[in-house]
């Protein structure tokens, strides 16, 4: 039996110093933690993202290269079904225009992410990633486009991706079929984990917080499939609705339920790359500072053009301007040096092990 507010910071201790817990254990902790300690989760999570990664945050230039997608997950804008999107697909030319954009204002890593658009077929992608590697041979290339089969995403990797986010949604089953459609499967996503994982990319899974029909014993399954699949990133933001889909009228996860997460997967996790997201930002203006604090050491400005980027609106209110665009790295550096954190544009890469001095 776990005993009261004591035995809350007692699970936090051993999770700081073992990295996991029991399924119950974090059922516990996720249920009965209370905002008067959510400080002390925060700072110990913050402790460990300082001792990894000191006190830079790294940023990433994302361009969002298409919209269509033949998938029709429930929640999603940008779905199959989605008749009011307004679609559109980058031309090389463009993407390599971001890339130069991006490289002039000192990012060292692009990201390359989209539905899964059969326009852009496995050579097409290949082909991308070579003009971008070709280009910048000092940046890292990170991809995000779905599940595709173990030869395609050999093929990007010899191709030049060094990193693949794939968020696994949810480890449950169950869980993940009442989010997608039936041609969709919990195991087909693992699945491709597993082969970005064999194929030597840095790999990144991660969930929604507060997603429909989400309860507490899933959120503890995700922990404990992250612990085993030992990913380097972990993308953790809040479920957001959009009107279009058929969870418009859900309500949006929680921040504090995405930062006592973000925290978590920290403490279990202490060499990750975790991002402060795009969602955290929606549903609070200085939700990625709190992020931060809270033990991310990632942000991911948009680089994609202006005239495109509210038409990959996976949800509703999705911020793409101001201290979200590229452009105004500036801005997100100083609001990162008001919370003591020093924004750089290296490639910021996972680190399997710790420095030896903080």
């Amino acid at each position: 039996m776990i005993d009261g507010a004591k035995g809350i910071e007692n699970l936090v201790d051993r999770l700081a110093v073992d990295h996991i817990l029991s399924r119950e254990e974090f059922c516990y902790l996720l249920e009965n933690i209370r905002p008067e300690q959510d400080g002390y989760l925060y700072e110990k999570a913050r402790k460990q993202a300082l001792a990894s990664y000191g006190n830079r945050i790294f940023v990433r230039g994302l361009m969002e290269f298409t919209n269509y997608c033949k998938n029709d997950c429930y929640y999603c804008g940008i779905r199959r079904s989605n008749q009011k999107a307004s679609r559109y697909r980058l031309t090389p030319e463009q993407v390599m225009d971001c890339c130069h954009t991006g490289y002039g204002l000192g990012f060292r890593t692009f990201v390359l992410q989209g539905g899964e658009d059969p326009w852009f077929t496995d050579d097409k992608i290949a082909y991308l990633v070579e003009r971008i590697r070709g280009g910048y041979p000092d940046c890292a290339i990170t991809l995000s486009v779905g599940e595709k089969d173990y030869d395609t995403y050999k093929m990007w990797f010899d191709a030049g991706a060094d990193r693949y986010l794939l968020r696994h949604e949810t480890a449950n089953p169950c869980h993940y079929a009442s989010l997608h459609p039936p041609q969709m499967s919990s195991a087909h996503r693992k699945e491709c984990l597993g082969n970005l994982k064999k194929i030597g990319y840095q790999t990144g899974c991660g969930i929604m917080v507060g997603a429909p029909y989400q309860t507490t014993g899933h959120i503890a399954e995700d922990l404990e499939y992250m612990y085993g699949l030992q990913p380097e990133m972990v993308g953790i933001g809040p479920f957001i609705p959009h009107h279009d889909t058929p969870f418009g009228d859900r309500p949006a996860g929680t921040l504090r339920q995405t930062l006592l997460l973000l925290a978590i997967v920290r403490l279990m996790l202490p060499g990750v790359l975790l991002p402060a997201t795009t969602a955290l930002g929606t549903i609070e203006p200085d939700g990625r500072e709190q992020g931060v604090m809270a033990g991310a050491n990632v942000v991911m400005p948009n680089l994609s053009p202006l005239d495109v980027r509210k038409k990959y609106m996976l949800y509703d209110n999705k911020i793409s301007t101001g201290v979200e665009a590229a452009a105004n790295i500036k801005e997100l550096k100083q609001r990162m040096a008001s919370i003591g954190y020093e924004v750089v544009t290296d490639r910021g890469d996972f680190r399997k092990t710790l420095p030896e001095c903080v």
